[in-house]
């Protein structure tokens, strides 16, 4: 007999890591319990706390789910979406969406005792390069960006580092000379031959996106992210196409027929998010249709814990893996809620292996945080 998991009970909540956290420090959590006892947990985007796909989650998602076979991910995701496709589809409710299918994707390995990448077709890999992602350089000086890169790099030990500009994006191409000056002085830090990518949050016009990226490829920068706004997708395809270096999008971009548009323009390397992208059944979909059309696929990912080890199991199972996988936040803030956090080693992150995500949630501490 087939195995089935009755889905009993759905909550989507808001954790507050650290005592007055801002919304945007907060995460979306969601807790998805089967009628025979096995808990499977996903999380959502965490633009603004989360609080629209956790609403999205409780209102509309939810009644749908209870009574439900967890096993069936395919048939209630593409369910969900076109249900509630009038909210968007783009954006709250593709980050919902992910939550929940994290969590089943959770359940299931649980309830087989097999790690997710197992499920997804086994794993290419046992563990995986990760890069340096290091955000806020526009309101850094030259010596203050050097120093954060400098204490990252040596503690950290990555394969890889990206800088980020993570300015006021109503206002393009502000320092461009600035933003040169900064990525020459990382480039002068780490040497030659060590790999640097730069981030530029769609801060740049598609001429002045031209000027920054000649810079990079004169300095050696590996690829170019976001250049301009992420809705002017002919301009970012413009860009890619002109540029010798790789150029990168998608990181808002939320569904199938979004990122074939982007790889039609011409971007040749694409960076959806687990947590905003429809979570593990999402993440693979665009990993076959990037295999289709010879496209690198870097899946761009911030969140620590439960968004970031969901990512490994997708990343171990893809054949072609071309980049590290980005690790954004060092801090630990996140960890008193795990039992088993993830910890790199040697710039790298081992594969879990245990079944499910593979990640042991401290439910009382969870709880103390709601």
């Amino acid at each position: 007999m087939a195995p089935t998991a009755s889905i009993r009970s759905v909550e989507a909540f808001q954790v507050s890591w650290q005592p007055g956290d801002p919304p945007g420090r907060r995460s979306a959590l969601v807790r998805i319990a089967t009628e025979d006892g096995v808990v499977g947990w996903g999380e959502a985007s965490p633009m603004q706390g989360g609080l629209h796909s956790i609403g999205i989650i409780e209102r509309d998602l939810a009644p749908g789910l209870v009574g439900a076979d967890a096993f069936d991910t395919g048939v209630l995701y593409d369910r969900q979406l076109h249900r509630n496709v009038k909210l968007g589809p783009e954006g709250a409710l593709t980050g919902a969406l992910a939550a929940v299918d994290i969590a089943l994707w959770d359940i299931k390995g649980k309830t087989l005792g097999l790690p997710v990448h197992k499920l997804l077709g086994g794993a290419w890999r046992a563990e995986v390069p990760f890069y340096a992602s290091i955000g806020g350089n526009a309101g850094r000086t030259v010596d203050e960006t050097v120093r954060v890169v400098e204490a990252r790099w040596r503690r950290e030990t990555p394969a890889a580092i990206k800088i980020r500009r993570d300015g006021d994006r109503s206002i393009l191409d502000l320092d461009i000379p600035g933003d040169i000056a900064k990525a020459r002085a990382v480039r002068q830090l780490v040497g030659d031959g060590f790999p640097l990518a730069f981030d530029a949050n769609n801060g740049y016009s598609v001429g002045g996106a031209m000027r920054v990226g000649r810079a990079l490829e004169e300095l050696g920068y590996i690829w170019f992210e976001e250049p301009v706004q992420h809705y002017d997708v002919r301009g970012m395809g413009e860009v890619a196409q002109r540029l010798d270096i790789t150029v990168s999008a998608a990181e808002q971009t939320y569904t199938l027929q979004a990122l074939v548009d982007m790889i039609h323009a011409g971007v040749r390397m694409v960076q959806p998010d687990i947590v905003k992208m429809g979570g593990i059944t999402g993440l693979m979909q665009c990993a076959a249709i990037c295999h289709a059309h010879g496209v690198e696929l870097v899946p761009h990912q911030t969140q620590p814990t439960i968004g970031h080890v969901a990512n490994l199991h997708v990343l171990a199972a893809l054949m072609h893996l071309t980049k590290p996988a980005e690790y954004a936040d060092a801090s630990g803030r996140m960890d008193a809620g795990f039992k088993d956090p993830p910890r790199p080693a040697d710039g790298r992150f081992a594969i879990p292996q245990g079944p499910g995500l593979g990640l042991e949630v401290d439910e009382a501490e969870i709880n103390k945080r709601r």
